[in-house]
């Protein structure tokens, strides 16, 4: 490193560490993601900027994700933009505290600690939102909203809203909007075995899954040898040969350190790694009824720009993890077709999870037709 570029780095972390103590920690994360720590004074404008608005405004919403700040160039969290979002849409009415990279938790402690009105608002998966609204599973059935669109159409449908968010309701929690971020992929371990094109290619592969028992059903339709392991403990299974094969989105793989440790990734656009925003449903409806149309003004807002964002973090994923020599497969219609036929929802082996989790067969169908139509949205797919 120059000796400029030492400098710069000393003075940015000189500012961050005065601003944590004097201007609060959210002012000094927004004064890095706005790249002004390198000044101190444009990093002191920040301060001001950040202390003024949360003493003009009258409620506080503390926000927090299990990511980084700067994680949304290649997992687009939008955790910053849903900040300004709603400080702007309701006039300075509320300030948003930020607490990302894990500070108070990540996945289901986070919607525990939404549900108890410890904090405001929260990011974290849909399958944490499973055990308070099992229909909400229901995204993990292969093929059945796997796709970015289908994945978009049925969380924005009136469907969904009628027969899911009472549900959510009920175990106290507002879900304010839902993140797309791309569809699990299939990443085969360096040194294990070649690229995964067909089912037949996962035949014996030792395959890391989460405790989802659907996920673990349907990696073993498809072949593979499903290996229940910790999402903590993953990194070094894939390493030691633990597991030889693993399934988060392109971008969760970049942000989470697997570029060296990965030969090939497949898109088989099974299942969607997806995110939502969740509000504690008695503190949201507490709040004067402006205040509460400026919030979910911000989370549509922050929802369009989540969609556009979407292309733009995968491609910056993919082009670093390929610096690392990862390969890429996309699958024709014809081969993605094998795999809906092995381990697709429209298999029998499927009909007790739709029914246990949508209550019906009928409404089932209800929540398919919904995410087989375009609804207002459109998001691209990989």
């Amino acid at each position: 490193m120059t000796y400029e570029k030492e400098e710069l780095a000393s003075t940015e972390r000189r500012n961050f560490l005065k601003l944590a103590t004097t201007g609060g920690f959210t002012a000094a994360l927004v004064a890095g993601a706005a790249g002004t720590l390198w000044s101190t004074e444009a990093a002191a404008q920040t301060a001001q900027e950040e202390r003024d608005r949360e003493r003009a405004a009258e409620h506080t919403m503390t926000l927090a994700t299990a990511y980084v700040l700067g994680a949304s160039r290649s997992y687009p969290i939008m955790q910053l933009d849903l900040k300004e979002n709603i400080q702007n849409a309701t006039n300075g009415k509320v300030y948003v505290k930020l607490a990302p990279g894990g500070q108070l938790g990540a996945g289901g402690a986070l919607a525990q600690a939404v549900q108890g009105g410890t904090i405001q608002c929260a990011q974290h998966s849909l399958a944490n939102f499973a055990p308070f609204a099992s229909t909400v599973d229901l995204i993990n059935l292969p093929y059945f909203c796997g796709s970015n669109q289908r994945f978009t159409n049925l969380v924005t449908s009136d469907t969904w809203k009628a027969e899911v968010h009472p549900k959510i309701e009920a175990s106290g929690f507002k879900a304010l909007f839902y993140i797309n971020i791309d569809p699990r992929v299939v990443a085969v371990r360096a040194g294990g075995a070649g690229p995964v094109i067909t089912p037949d290619d996962l035949k014996g592969v030792k395959f890391r899954v989460p405790g989802s028992q659907m996920l673990q059903q349907y990696y073993r339709m498809v072949g593979a040898n499903p290996t229940p392991v910790a999402w903590g403990e993953t990194p070094s299974a894939i390493k030691q040969g633990v597991a030889d094969a693993l399934d988060p989105s392109v971008g969760a793989l970049y942000v989470f350190g697997f570029s060296d440790i990965l030969s090939h990734v497949t898109f088989t656009q099974a299942v969607p790694d997806s995110q939502v925003y969740s509000m504690n449903l008695e503190w949201f409806n507490a709040l004067p009824g402006d205040v509460q149309e400026g919030i979910e003004f911000a989370g549509e807002m922050t929802a369009h720009q989540n969609l556009a964002k979407v292309p733009s973090a995968r491609t910056y994923a993919m082009a670093e993890l390929a610096k690392a020599g990862v390969q890429f497969h996309s699958l024709s219609d014809d081969q993605l077709a094998v795999w809906k036929e092995t381990g697709g929802y429209q298999r029998s082996e499927w009909d007790t999870f739709k029914t246990e989790l949508a209550g019906s067969m009928e409404t089932f169908a209800k929540l398919e037709e919904a995410a087989g139509t375009q609804g207002r949205y459109y998001v691209h797919d990989a």
